[in-house]
């Protein structure tokens, strides 16, 4: 053998020795960062105990992903998670204490787990991302299981499986459920298919596939977080351009996307643009049979609130609907009305159903050739989304109209 191999077989040799023992070392520094951490547990918890829980439950069963080890055998070698901002789990919003619990997250990973590089959705992130993380905050009826749940999910985006999920049960009653900036300040209902496709993806468990709709809008959801983000710090022409470009993409027909054209031409006085963002609004709410419209009333009253801030955009609103339904090719349009549960039941039925017939007049002055298929309903607080009564921005979702299209000679 000569000098050059030798000295080449002596490096090998001392290079293997070393790669092994920086295996070990590295799985020894994450299995003793993680040890004596329960999975799945049913313990109810205080909301940071809970979310430092869920957190270690999730980087432990990464422990068992196929390659995990030959991914640490670097520690410059990170795994780079993509945080896509948590939501409340029943209404789809981001709220003040959805943004809290992400906070933690990203407080606890960058503490106990440096293998991974974590950062929030953005469309630089998601192109250089092997992992997505998304959950949700649901508050639960039966409140011996904890007043809510938080719910993560890990998943591997190139093969859109779920590789590691966690639930952790919240003892804290009160959480400041207000929604972001955003959400708060949308017109209409943002939960759509692209929301329940993350909502589903949240809770599924370890193993089986993400949702794939989901998935695919990832790059679109990415944008349109920019557009939310910059719209929250009042960046009004910057959260514009954003929306515009999600609005551009393939995917971009979304009730988010126009929710926050809408708000943003608003702002920047672009009132006849913003007009047309509502009646896009109405469109795509109408085909999927479910537009839910954040029109507020006085209490106890069949009058809108009287601050033109407010109610002010609410004729434009409606004539938008009008002509949106107008065009349902005879379909019936049936305007349910709800309340907050506030006050007894008989009496908001009743409230429920005259601010329905209000809505509907409205809708038949708008339309004339609409009248005859418009129907009415009032529901009461019987299907409140959030339920506390708060009667405040939190709970406006539970005071909506609501447009459904249905069939005439089946709701006759």
């Amino acid at each position: 053998m000569n000098p050059s191999s030798a000295v080449a077989a002596v490096v090998l040799r001392a290079w293997t020795r070393l790669r092994a023992l920086l295996l070990i070392a590295a799985a020894g520094t994450l299995l003793a960062a993680c040890a004596n951490k329960p999975v799945a547990s049913t313990e109810v918890m205080p909301f940071d105990r809970a979310v430092q829980q869920a957190v270690d439950d999730l980087i432990v069963q990464t422990q068992k992903m196929p390659a995990f080890l030959a991914r640490v055998e670097s520690r410059l070698q990170k795994s780079r998670i993509v945080i896509d901002p948590l939501i409340d789990g029943t209404t789809g919003q981001q709220t003040e204490v959805t943004q809290a619990a992400q906070q933690r997250i990203v407080q606890r990973m960058q503490e106990r787990f440096s293998q991974f590089t974590v950062s929030q959705v953005d469309s630089q992130a998601v192109e250089q991302a092997q992992y997505l993380l998304s959950g949700t905050l649901t508050r639960q009826a039966d409140a011996s299981a904890g007043r809510w749940q938080l719910a993560l999910a890990l998943t591997d985006i190139k093969s859109g499986t779920v590789v590691a999920q966690t639930v952790a049960r919240v003892a804290d009653e009160k959480l400041d459920t207000r929604p972001t900036a955003f959400y708060r300040d949308s017109p209409v209902s943002t939960r759509d298919r692209a929301v329940d496709g993350y909502i589903r993806t949240s809770q599924t468990p370890a193993g089986q596939q993400a949702d794939a709709l989901y998935l695919q809008r990832l790059p679109t959801t990415a944008v349109l977080q920019e557009a939310i983000d910059a719209y929250a710090a009042g960046r009004w022409q910057e959260a514009l351009t954003r929306y515009e470009a999600a609005a551009q993409r393939p995917d971009g027909q979304q009730l988010r996307v126009y929710n926050g054209l809408y708000l943003t031409q608003m702002q920047l006085g672009r009132t006849a643009d913003a007009e047309r963002s509502f009646g896009q609004l109405a469109k795509l709410g109408l085909e999927a049979s479910k537009l839910s419209v954040k029109f507020l009333f006085r209490p106890g009253s069949t009058e809108f609130l009287n601050d033109a801030r407010i109610s002010g955009v609410y004729p434009m609103w409606l004539r938008q609907i009008a002509r949106q339904a107008a065009q349902m090719n005879n379909n019936c349009l049936l305007v349910t009305g709800h309340t907050s549960r506030t006050g007894s039941e008989s009496i908001n039925e009743r409230l429920s159903l005259q601010r329905a017939t209000i809505v509907r007049t409205r809708l038949a002055a708008e339309a004339p050739s609409l009248a005859r298929r418009l129907k009415e309903a009032g529901m009461g607080f019987r299907e409140n989304i959030v339920g506390t009564g708060a009667d405040d921005a939190s709970d406006a979702l539970d005071r909506r109209v609501e447009f459904k299209v249905e069939d005439c000679a089946a709701s006759s």
